[in-house]
């Protein structure tokens, strides 16, 4: 009971730290799991602005908590304010009506696995009746612009932005604050940075001076069609900017530790087929999974999850020339055999598989799961689970821990920003996938500039923004093994299975093959193995 008290005490320190106050009656009757989910809207609030969570939030967030991403924590706020003063409770109704759409959808789950799927695309990859229009474009970016403008404004900096359009009215040398998508970026004659913004009202520029420093240095980074808020004074229509922020990953947030030492594995880029798809490594790898290193038995006994993030199979007619490279041509063989070799991974262990641009389905993402018909025998196997490429999954929750969420993608985007962004490319590029994680996360995009990779305008949303920060994030595709830590996200690229190609050579790529990185989830610490 005493200790019970104690837990108390310190989240309402914490609550008070975030400017959060709550319910006396909640706080009373709070068990630990009732703590568990105020912690997580702790985290989950990335702004400083003032929230009263009050019962009706409560029964909310406890039957959903997936329903904390879709909060402006602000605007909620400020309605409910209006409401509470007789001013009109509209608004606010509104904010409580769409929390609670969709509430009774639960995410697919396996209890058994401990393994619950936020978020796989699994719209229907049948032949599209009607022709993908403009106006389909129009519509995913506008999507992709609110939500990631949702995610600024909860930035305490960014509460009084103002529309475009109305910022063009303003005199001159009046401070102004704007949202915008990043229409295009020059370097001026003074060596500075001309950037075009939009937003839904208008355009306006926005000069950055070189002589500034800390913003010139995030401005040089900055991609097109990436959504920012800036903070400038105002100047013969031109936003003179003084700051730059980018929707980030909150600074607060906590390190998740599993409550028992359980394992998790992280591969890519098996490409079997290829000629070069190094199978004596592999099986060596799958024998040890089944324990013929006595040294490894107890670590072995612990592993439960194994992600693969994409490229299962090397594929056929992928680029020019490529059958001359491949031992199994046929693609359905190619798949076959994959399931063969992952048919030895201990019954266990759960194998969770996202696709990526070498398999047999359409390039432009997101990616569905694999198809079935390609990969039958794949979706046979009963310890494995199909989502697609980016894709949510939650893993090893309980009453009492809710668990880690991984996020994975292929990462078919990458090359762009390795060879445009210098900050990449001057400090290691391919070698550095870390780099390239920490940049996609501060964009809050799997691929924010719209020629990194080949989008499917989807017409509800954008499934590429990271709308939820996640605990892990898993990707392939540089054929690099990395093992990183960004704000309390541990950043994983999975090495590969393939040895070095022609096309590698040629460009001078270095892959690090037969890489496993392995995280214990208890104390978050990873470590790599090496079966070369």
């Amino acid at each position: 009971m005493e200790d019970t008290k104690l837990k108390k005490k310190e989240l309402i320190i914490q609550l008070l730290n975030r400017n959060i106050l709550i319910n006396p009656e909640i706080l009373e009757r709070a068990t630990e799991v009732d703590m568990g989910w105020i912690k997580e809207i702790i985290e989950a609030k990335e702004d400083n602005s003032l929230l009263v969570l009050n019962e009706e939030f409560e029964k909310i967030i406890k039957r959903d908590k997936r329903k904390l991403n879709e909060l402006n924590w602000l605007d909620l706020e400020k309605a409910k304010v209006i409401a509470e003063k007789n001013k009109g409770d509209n608004i606010y109704k509104k904010f409580i009506v769409n929390l609670e759409e969709g509430i009774d959808e639960k995410p697919k789950q396996n209890e058994n696995n401990k393994i619950r799927i936020l978020f796989s695309y699994n719209q229907k990859s049948e032949p599209i009746k009607q022709p993908i229009k403009i106006q389909d474009f129009v519509a995913y970016f506008v999507n992709r612009f609110s939500s990631l403008k949702k995610i600024l404004q909860n930035r305490s900096e960014l509460q009084n932005a103002t529309s475009i359009n109305r910022v063009l009215g303003k005199k001159n040398k009046e401070y102004a604050t704007i949202i915008g998508m990043i229409k295009s970026k020059e370097t001026s004659k003074s060596g500075g940075i001309n950037l075009t913004l939009e937003d839904l009202t208008g355009t306006i520029k926005v000069f950055v001076n070189k002589n500034k420093n800390d913003i010139f240095d995030v401005a040089k980074d900055l991609v097109l069609d990436q959504v920012i808020g800036v903070l400038g004074i105002t100047g013969n229509n031109i936003l003179f900017a003084n700051s730059i922020i980018e929707p980030g990953i909150p600074s607060n947030r906590e390190l998740k530790k599993a409550p028992n030492e359980v394992y998790a594995l992280f591969l890519s880029d098996l490409h079997v087929g290829s000629k070069l798809f190094l199978r004596e490594k592999f099986e060596k790898f799958l024998n040890w999974l089944n324990g013929d290193n006595e040294r490894h038995t107890d670590l072995v006994t612990k592993i439960k999850y194994i992600f693969i993030a994409g490229d299962i199979v090397d594929g056929c007619s992928i680029y020019p020339g490529q059958d001359k490279e491949l031992e199994i041509i046929d693609i359905y063989d190619q798949y076959r055999e994959c399931s063969k070799l992952l048919s030895k991974v201990p019954k266990s262990i759960k194998i969770i598989l996202s696709p990526g641009n070498h398999d047999a389905m359409r390039i432009s993402e997101p990616q569905p799961e694999l198809y079935k018909d390609f990969a039958h025998d794949l979706w046979k196997l009963d310890n494995v689970t199909m989502v697609s490429n980016p894709a949510l999954v939650n893993i090893e929750s309980s009453d009492k821990f809710s668990g880690f969420d991984v996020l994975i993608y292929h990462g078919y985007s990458f090359d762009y920003y390795i060879a445009n962004v210098e900050s990449i490319r001057s400090n290691g590029g391919y070698d550095r996938p870390d780099l390239i994680m920490k940049f996609i996360l501060q964009k809050r995009h799997l691929a924010p500039t719209h020629s990194s990779t080949l989008y499917f305008p989807d017409r509800e949303k954008d499934p590429l923004v990271i709308d939820k920060v996640p605990d892990i994030f898993v990707t392939g595709h540089l054929h690099k093994v990395s093992a990183n830590n960004y704000k309390h996200i541990t950043t994983i690229c999975g090495s590969c299975w393939q040895d070095k190609t022609p096309f590698q050579e040629k460009l001078g790529h270095k892959p690090e093959p037969c890489r496993v990185p392995i995280i214990n989830l208890q104390t978050r610490e990873i470590k790599i193995l090496k079966f070369i």
